[in-house]
């Protein structure tokens, strides 16, 4: 940890003084003379909100704000994920799909109101490397409407900006300490190759360190460092467009472009949902439908997806129209879980197009409060030993500001056996969180059969030097099924507790061991915001009960 704080003291003053004026002048040089190619941004455009920013209410990062005419960069905003989302400049996507005189001119006017206010000093969000990659992207992506019938000097205004962006973000890249934002920036600095005339060495260079970077970051079985299936959506949508940008300039795209692309496309599809979704683990939020199909569209392998994540540590049982996805891996690297969740061996299933057990998931945009409850072993549909997490991830405010907030104290053990067998799709396995403090481990069995109408469980804690569990007061287990807020939960006629979608399958959950309760959950990965929600919870004492085993069975389909 205190490694992590060096090094980001040290990130804080190297970008200190390149920001000043011994630096600056690396920054100035030569303006292009245009822009060679707008490359293609896969991200989903939205007239509506065209209409909406030309009367001055930006709806960004989950938040509405109303400039009463104002220019946005120039009012106070305490909201930053809000200033973050502005001046990352992805909102030109909505000015082009809108497509009118009147969307390009609002286009110019707020790209001239940046560089009025920002774009002549470094400093302050607008600066910060991370937006500055997703800017000059977005400036690229976008240029075609932010130059139609543009004067002469807004013109030249405008590359003269672009081409100090992406000198200084040259110069900064590889200080960017979150590994899907310094993947980014490596992209954008190709999208600026391609883009703009450059010299060949520049190119070249600015492909190696892209290529060195994909290397670093995507697992064989293509996910993310992070373990986070969001990033493998948002840098999906960053480094397709980039692939055919090479294409577009009959330039042959890095051989670790493609493969990483070929790989993260399946990964993607190994996370997905019944419902088209995509699994809450390790900082995944709500997930808009329409746009992982837009991803995903560009998928030529239309394989099913692997049984298996080795690398990442995620397994996935699949029968019929059954999904059961499990986290059954170790944490990321700790400068690379900012996001990552204390909810090893937590597991989701889905149903006919519903999901039924889920995992609470975050809420993007709401507040930093709740990130250490979402985070935290009892937001996920796993066990917890002692109303403990598996992890921690919440420090001091000052070492927070520097390094964020990384999970620590988690798994450093789990061990995986896969189980598979003519009509039965399974594993069983194991972390050592609780070993430090209590000295138990915890063990998952999951087995899907019956054609994917029965899903059985088996959750088992034990001494890690084996015998018995002691009965000290230290051996109290909740195992934990939150259900999707769509989800209805009734007893039948029978006692039986019966699972409901409103469209959906029904399901019967029993447990023979323990009598299971029912609890309030929140579910804070809704499209709208945090939703109340239910959880099914079988509490007992590992000193008591070697093992306890539930079942969730597939009683009818839906019409």
């Amino acid at each position: 940890m205190w490694g992590l704080v060096v090094r980001a003291t040290l990130r804080r003053a190297r970008r200190r003084l390149r920001a000043g004026p011994l630096y600056r002048w690396r920054f100035s040089g030569r303006t292009p003379d245009r822009v060679l190619i707008a490359p293609p941004d896969l991200r989903l455009p939205d007239k509506q909100i065209a209409d909406e920013i030309y009367h001055g209410r930006f709806a960004l990062s989950g938040h509405m704000v109303d400039t009463g005419g104002d220019s946005p960069f120039q009012i106070e905003v305490a909201d930053a994920e809000w200033l973050k989302s502005l001046h990352g400049f992805r909102w030109l996507r909505h000015m082009r799909e809108a497509g009118t005189d009147l969307s390009a001119a609002n286009a110019r006017a707020l790209v001239g109101d940046w560089m009025a206010t920002h774009g002549r000093r470094i400093g302050g969000v607008a600066w910060d490397p991370a937006i500055t990659a997703r800017r000059i992207i977005a400036w690229l992506q976008h240029s075609t409407v932010v130059l139609q019938a543009a004067d002469y000097n807004l013109y030249r205004a405008y590359l003269k900006s672009l081409a100090m962006q992406v000198r200084y973000l040259r110069v900064v890249a590889a200080d960017i300490a979150d590994a899907e934002e310094r993947l980014r920036a490596r992209a954008a600095l190709c999208y600026a190759a391609l883009s703009l005339p450059v010299a060949q060495p520049v190119q070249r260079q600015a492909t190696r360190q892209l290529s060195l970077e994909l290397d670093r970051q995507i697992l064989p079985d293509g996910c993310h460092v992070s373990r986070n299936p969001q990033a493998v959506l948002e840098l999906l949508a960053d480094l397709l467009p980039l692939r055919y940008t090479y294409a577009a300039q009959a330039e042959a795209p890095p051989p670790q472009l493609i493969a990483a692309v070929e790989r993260m496309l399946p990964a993607l599809r190994f996370f997905r949902h019944q419902d088209g979704t995509l699994a809450l683990f390790n900082g995944m939020g709500a997930t808009a439908p329409d746009r992982l199909a837009a991803i995903l569209r560009h998928d030529d392998t239309a394989g099913q997806p692997l049984a298996r994540m080795p690398y990442a540590g995620y397994d996935r049982l699949a029968m019929d129209t059954t999904t059961v996805i499990a986290d059954t891996g170790l944490p990321p690297p700790l400068d690379q879980s900012h996001e990552a969740h204390a909810g090893c061996l937590s597991f989701e299933m889905s149903s006919s197009r519903q999901r039924f057990v889920v995992n609470c998931g975050v809420d993007a945009f709401g507040a930093d409060d709740f990130r250490p409850l979402s985070r935290a072993t009892a937001a996920h549909s796993t066990a917890t030993l002692n109303d403990t997490s598996q992890a921690r991830f919440v420090l001091t405010p000052q070492i927070s500001d520097l390094v964020g907030t990384p999970l620590s104290g988690g798994p450093k053990k789990v061990e995986v056996r896969r189980e598979d067998s003519d009509g039965i799709q399974g594993f069983t396995a194991s972390h050592d969180a609780y070993v430090s403090r209590f000295g138990l481990w915890h063990e998952r069995q999951l087995a899907l059969a019956g054609e994917g109408r029965i899903l059985e469980g088996t959750d088992r804690f034990f001494r890690a030097k084996g015998g018995s569990v002691p009965n000290d007061g230290r051996d109290a287990v909740a195992v934990r099924f939150h259900l999707h807020p769509a989800v209805g939960l009734f007893r039948d006629r029978d006692d039986r507790m019966v699972l409901k979608a409103s469209a959906g399958d029904l399901w019967i959950f029993d447990c023979k061991d323990v009598e299971p309760t029912v609890e309030e959950s929140i579910y804070f990965a809704a499209l709208g915001g945090p939703r109340k929600s239910r959880q099914i919870v079988l509490s007992f004492r590992a000193s008591q009960l070697a093992e306890v085993s539930w079942r969730f069975t597939r009683i009818s389909r839906a019409g």
